[in-house]
């Protein structure tokens, strides 16, 4: 009797098709939220607010990142993958059109919030979504293949979107208006692009409640040092996509749009390679290298600030962004490892939701402290204060990895 393979839906892709389809949209929606980056200080030009109302703009867009994902970041676990994707990228077209259409501070803040909503659902849906996919293509080969994508995708779309408004608002006409223009054609094919993966999730009726927070009562100073990891992580990363353009612009005369948009990118291009190439490396070993790295790197900027070195800024925040990618890899490991598989699904939540308090309240804090100081001194405060949290924190982590 011969065996045929089963059908798929008319107009589904294959899963192999799929999956690099999906690793797609999820570079291009997650490059979207950090568009505006090497903008701001335009709109600063145009409008003539001060510096600090960038850091509430950008704040906004994490507020919008935690709460979508503590409310609705786990659903697609029961209503599948699919929906929680196209809302996600409904909610970003939603912003798009906010960017393009009323480009003044209030509506900048609402679109910027309704970004990180739809940031927060989209990131675990399609994490979980291109493992599901690798395996129905693949089966149990290269089972590491999918995490490092997703890295890749998230991470690297968070730099790229710099780089693409840099090169626009440089090159492009309307720098206010192009990027954004491309953003919503790209986003529209991302649409299509989702709709015509298959579904890996079947539905199921589930009472929705919030998603669970888990922090393991016997292992808190570790966990509190993971957290710590993660939040000063995501400082950097907060630095680097709100302010950064403005300190190149302020501090070390350098107008260009290009360049505003290439450091952030370097940030984080570097960051997610990091996390790429040093998965065999025992995590221990990655702790060590993330601590040297980024306070070596935290270091750079605070002397690239105090000499006015722009080549020195720049080369501080890409040694500092290879720590970042590993000290946020290896922080999520520990405080997983604290904690049966069950309980792995809160504890992530939890450390999620200190990675973006680190992303919001730091550079809530920069812009606060830019109103009463001159920038150099406030640069160098964020330096020296992150600098030792990190310097507390990883050397805790990579003594409970030894134990």
């Amino acid at each position: 009797m011969a065996i045929t393979a089963p059908l798929r839906p008319v107009g589904r892709l294959p899963h192999a098709a799929a999956f690099w389809t999906t690793a797609s949209v999820f570079l291009a929606a997650m490059a979207f939220t950090t568009i505006p980056t090497p903008l701001y200080a335009l709109y600063q030009e145009r409008d003539g607010f001060p510096t600090w109302v960038v850091t509430v703009i950008f704040a906004t867009y994490a507020a919008g990142v935690a709460l979508s994902l503590y409310l609705v970041g786990h659903v697609s676990d029961w209503i599948g993958r699919k929906p929680p994707a196209l809302v996600a990228l409904a909610a970003e077209l939603v912003a798009g059109v906010l960017f393009l259409l009323f480009p003044s501070v209030p509506v900048l803040l609402v679109a910027r919030f309704v970004t990180g909503l739809g940031v927060g659902v989209l990131t675990a849906a399609a994490t979980a979504h291109l493992g599901e996919l690798w395996r129905g293509a693949n089966g149990d080969r290269r089972p590491g293949v999918p995490a490092a994508v997703a890295t890749i995708a998230n991470i690297g779309g968070i730099g790229l979107g710099p780089l693409v408004g840099g090169v626009l608002a440089e090159f492009a006409p309307r720098p206010l208006v192009t990027p954004y223009l491309l953003s919503l054609v790209v986003l529209a094919l991302a649409v299509v692009a989702v709709l015509a993966a298959p579904e890996t999730v079947e539905r199921r009726p589930r009472r929705w409640s919030p998603q669970r927070l888990t922090v393991p009562e016997a292992s808190r100073g570790a966990f509190a040092a993971a957290g710590a990891g993660v939040f000063g992580a995501f400082a950097i990363f907060g630095l680097f996509t709100s302010l950064a353009p403005s300190f190149l612009a302020g501090e070390f005369h350098s107008p260009s749009r290009l360049v505003a948009g290439a450091v952030p990118f370097a940030v984080f291009a570097v960051a997610a390679v990091a996390q790429v190439f040093f998965t065999p490396v025992p995590v221990r070993f990655q702790l060590v290298t993330a601590t040297a790295a980024m306070v070596v790197g935290l270091a750079g900027l605070a002397v690239a600030a105090l000499v006015a070195a722009e080549w020195l800024f720049v080369l501080g925040g890409t040694v500092a962004g290879l720590g970042v990618g590993l000290l946020f890899r290896a922080s999520l490991g520990v405080a997983t490892s604290l904690v049966p598989g069950p309980e792995r699904g809160g504890v992530l939540a939890a450390m999620f939701l200190i990675a973006y308090v680190g992303l919001t309240v730091p550079v809530l804090l920069v812009g606060a402290a830019l109103a009463f100081l001159p920038a150099v001194p406030v640069l160098v405060g964020f330096s020296a204060a992150i600098a030792v949290l990190v310097a507390i924190a990883g050397p805790r982590m990579a003594a409970k990895v030894a134990a």
